[in-house]
């Protein structure tokens, strides 16, 4: 995630300046919280959420019983973690308690946002992760294409929907949209609006009669993170006019400072539901919002939670006890190796899965860690395996001088790289049988990426 990237990179030193004395000092607090509501500005974050964010961590500092083993650092830490989460608000969660099937979800925000395609990923969502049959509506009758795109997005990926081109008025065409909802025995019903200014009063308008006609169980905002600082007079002005109930910031991978978030989740007091990556309808590039987790990250601690819930989506349980059974009894092989290896690639840009592993994105900051490196490294170590045979994959015990230099010759390395490959292939079965032997493993770390330092 490249959203609060600059922020977290600006908190990192102002955590590292405090040191490692023995108690929290005034002093201590005052230059931390310098750093900290400047570090908050560059982020683009609004002014009046800025001061209210340093008064809160202040004041926390001031009334904080200093622990024992906490350092300055850990103890500002603390603080500003615990402050960022209650800034950042609740987890994001759909509420259809007040709502009757099918619950409705109008998406509304400014062209461009992003909408139609966040329709197409929470669709895709409900579906895969709430067991739910959602229904899309086309109801952006200002921008022909966007009618395509729904048509082309909801086929994708076996969604129902309805559209009748741009011809009609969107609130007639949601009202017919919502009658072939009951006929399809859909339980959620997802309409994408057209993209509008918060101040153009006869399109807020037809937002306010669809949301008439629907009585939606939520309004959700879809809203650029890379809005900066107007993100506040739109957050503003879309809640006045039709009452959001929640946010959908979209490409968080390309904007840096993430100052929207923090802006638009303050200033409206509606939770962020959901973040977005990129144009790609898939589950790694839509994701439930996690106050602590994104704290987490911002502060270079990583995000653990959303890294196992990636990989358990993975594996079917059966899989999992297979591949467990595998390990703990030392059969585990390079064939065996190679798809584990491919399972990670697929859980998205592998510098986005290992920016979730704590301390990564620090080893990053400081150069210890290079992103082409490791994009690199992988695709190295996958040619090496792909030019063995399979009885070699199953069989490492096989692999001589002469069958390791073809197999150099092979995937275009050095025999000194096949050698490395195969030395943390046994460094691996070697923990795994101290696992088995009911004993701690001594983990190196991420050895078999050939990563410094972890």
């Amino acid at each position: 995630m490249v959203m609060f990237e600059s922020l977290s990179q600006r908190l990192s030193k102002v955590f590292d300046g405090l040191g490692g004395g023995k108690r929290v000092t005034e002093a201590d607090v005052k230059s931390a919280m310098r750093e900290v509501r400047m570090a908050l500005l560059e982020a683009d974050v609004a002014l009046p959420i800025v001061k209210e964010f340093v008064k809160n961590a202040r004041d926390a500092a001031a009334d904080a019983e200093v622990h024992k083993t906490r350092t300055p650092s850990e103890e500002v830490l603390k603080i500003v973690h615990a402050e960022l989460i209650d800034t950042l608000g609740e987890p994001g969660s759909l509420d259809f308690s007040r709502s009757q099937k099918p619950h409705v979800i109008m998406m509304v925000g400014l062209q461009g946002s992003g909408k139609t395609t966040s329709a197409a990923k929470l669709s895709l969502y409900l579906r895969k992760q709430q067991s739910r049959k959602p229904f899309l509506i086309a109801a952006d009758t200002y921008r022909p294409a966007a009618v395509d795109q729904l048509v082309t997005l909801a086929k994708q990926i076996g969604v129902d929907y309805y559209e009748e081109g741009v011809s009609a008025k969107p609130e007639d065409i949601v009202k017919r949209g919502m009658a072939e909802a009951h006929k399809a025995n859909a339980d959620v019903v997802i309409v994408d609006t057209a993209g509008r200014l918060q101040i153009d009063d006869t399109l807020m308008g037809e937002l306010e009669e669809i949301k008439a006609r629907t009585n939606p169980a939520e309004v959700l905002l879809v809203a650029d993170a890379m809005t900066g600082q107007e993100a506040v007079n739109i957050a503003t002005g879309f809640n006045e006019r039709v009452g959001i109930t929640g946010l959908i910031l979209t490409k968080v991978d390309g904007d840096a400072r993430g100052g929207a978030a923090l802006s638009m989740r303050a200033v409206t007091g509606v939770p962020i539901k959901f973040i977005g990556t990129g144009e790609k309808i898939s589950d790694d590039t839509f994701e439930q919002f996690h106050p602590s987790r994104i704290a987490d990250r911002i502060l270079g601690m990583g995000d653990i939670f959303t890294l196992m819930e990636r990989a358990e989506s993975l594996y079917e349980e059966e899989e999992a006890i297979k591949l467990q059974e595998k390990m703990l009894s030392n059969q585990f092989t390079l064939q065996d190796f190679l798809e584990q290896l491919q399972k990670i690639k697929s859980m998205g840009p592998i510098t986005k899965v290992f920016g979730m592993i704590p301390g990564f994105d620090k080893m990053r900051m400081q150069g210890m860690v290079d992103d082409g490196d490791i994009e690199s490294r992988l695709k190295m170590v996958e040619a090496i395996i792909n030019s063995m045979t399979l009885e070699e994959r199953k069989k490492p015990k096989i692999l001589n001088a002469s069958r390791r230099k073809r197999i150099a010759r092979g995937s275009g390395v050095e025999v000194k790289d096949v050698n490395d490959v195969i030395k943390q292939y046994r460094q691996m079965q070697k923990m795994m049988d101290q696992l088995r032997k009911g004993k701690m493993p001594n983990i190196p770390g991420l050895g078999n990426l050939g990563l410094p330092g972890m």
